[in-house]
């Protein structure tokens, strides 16, 4: 009963905290909401998504059409019902006015149709000169819609997402973009190396582009753009969680989350992160990767569960390596229970890259030799992860090729120019020819002269020409 007394008492200090965040949004410098190939604006999350046929125009391509999606769930969002489907290379230009890094969505439905079949898609996307999509073929392999998210550093003014056909008879589309500014604290510049050989630093973050492969919620349920400052979705990690462990358990908190100066802010992490957790003695997550890339991962900790201060000490593991040891969380967050603190750590994969089966990376916590031995003592704790592939030495999140090499083996728009100026002579062909045709019957039904020895039964026949005598 008490259990069920703290879960009810939880439920109401998520759904006051879910109301209080609206009043607490961030206000990016540059924020495009689109919905592609259709007619009207759409609202999703309290966000209003304007149509790429508006006034505005976003898109450039010859060869572009917009699809309805048949048969669809009445409760599909509205941005998912459409879709800008490409037959030529496309792109799309947003004018941005702040330097620095961009958040960039793309979401992808590929909706069933009598007109268009999205069977035949396949396609890459570039972002700046990133290839952050290759041999895409949009198919959601849970059946509902996906969202590839990538960050994005910009410095020239504007954000360019390219759609190519890999293929002549291959088609591209999207149903919905966002781009939207970064807060200048969501990626810091230095982050932690970890390997077999110890750890370092690492700078120069900034200015990587970024895809989020993993965003969870470690101990809590899923968290929505609606919950998130920056519209982001957590997933819950039970589904990653890799330790059995009976003195393992979630840990839910009612309070308020402390955020600080030189901490997390909420844009780094919403509340309905750090009032959750997993707490344990030790406890490990496995996330599969794609290898050939490094991956920063960043780990959210808030001591929600410590009855004091300074009792809290564990350690940090990467792929079984030490990460991070005794670290201290009350001596992290200023000596304050119940405020938000994150380390990014980057581990390298490249040299796995012949590996057809890919990798993981575990991420573990456990405690330390600083433990404390009182029994109300926490060993570990963990309340977030995120995961972000960082772009190769290519400048390519999907695969070691360039945007130039990308574009260079784009569908021939030579060919396509050829053909279209081909089927234009070919009806203006066929056109002449059937005006030559209706003027030579008309001048043989003119000069024609009927034959002298037309027999008697041929007239009584009705031959065509038996109104016409000389």
């Amino acid at each position: 009963m008490a259990i069920l007394s703290r879960r009810i008492v939880f439920l109401f200090s998520v759904i006051f905290l879910s109301s209080s965040i609206s009043s607490l949004s961030f206000s990016p410098a540059d924020e495009y909401l689109v919905n592609c190939g259709s007619n009207v604006d759409s609202t999703v999350d309290n966000r209003r998504f304007v149509s790429d046929a508006s006034k505005v125009k976003f898109f450039s391509s010859e060869g572009s059409v917009s699809l309805q999606g048949e048969d669809l769930a009445p409760n599909v969002p509205q941005i998912y019902r459409t879709a800008r489907v490409f037959a030529r290379q496309a792109k799309y230009e947003f004018n941005v006015r702040e330097k620095g890094t961009h958040m960039v969505r793309l979401h992808f439905n590929r909706l069933s149709s009598s007109t268009i079949d999205l069977n035949d898609a396949e396609f890459h996307v570039t972002v700046n000169g990133h290839v952050v999509l290759r041999n895409f073929n949009g198919n959601n392999d849970d059946s509902s819609s996906k969202v590839r998210e990538f960050l994005i550093w910009v410095d020239v003014g504007e954000v360019v997402v390219r759609f190519v056909p890999s293929e002549d008879s291959k088609l591209a589309f999207v149903n919905a973009i966002e781009v939207i500014s970064a807060p200048k604290d969501l990626i810091a510049d230095v982050a932690t190396s970890v390997s077999r050989d110890g750890t370092g630093k690492l700078n120069g973050l900034g200015k990587q582009a970024m895809e989020v492969v993993y965003r969870i919620n470690v101990g809590g349920r899923k968290v929505t753009p609606f919950n998130d400052t920056l519209w982001r979705t957590w997933v819950p990690d039970d589904d990653l969680f890799k330790t059995v462990d009976a003195s393992s358990h979630k840990a839910y908190f009612t309070g308020r989350i402390k955020y600080r100066p030189g901490g997390a802010s909420r844009e780094v992490g919403p509340d309905n992160v750090y009032n959750t957790a997993r707490v344990g003695n030790a406890m490990s997550w496995d996330f599969p990767v794609s290898t050939g890339y490094k991956y920063l991962i960043r780990m959210h900790f808030c001591d929600i569960a410590s009855k004091s201060l300074g009792m809290l000490y564990f350690n940090v593991y990467i792929n079984g390596n030490l990460a991070y040891q005794d670290f201290d969380i009350s001596d992290a967050t200023g000596y304050v229970l119940a405020s938000p603190y994150y380390m990014d750590f980057v581990v390298d994969l490249t040299a796995d890259s012949n590996n057809p089966l890919g990798s993981s990376i575990t991420v573990s916590v456990g405690p330390s030799n600083k433990t404390s031995v009182d029994e109300h003592r926490v060993d570990a704790m963990l309340n977030g992860v995120e995961i972000m592939k960082m772009n190769n030495s290519m400048g390519s999140l999907d695969g070691f090729v360039s945007t130039d090499m990308i574009l260079t083996s784009c569908p021939n728009r030579r060919n396509l120019s050829i053909f279209i100026a081909m089927v234009a002579f070919m009806c203006i062909f066929m056109s002449f020819y059937v005006v030559v045709q209706r003027k030579k019957v008309r001048d043989d039904i003119s000069w024609t002269k009927l034959p002298m020895d037309v027999r008697q039964d041929n007239l009584k026949s009705g031959n065509q020409f038996s109104a016409r005598k000389p």
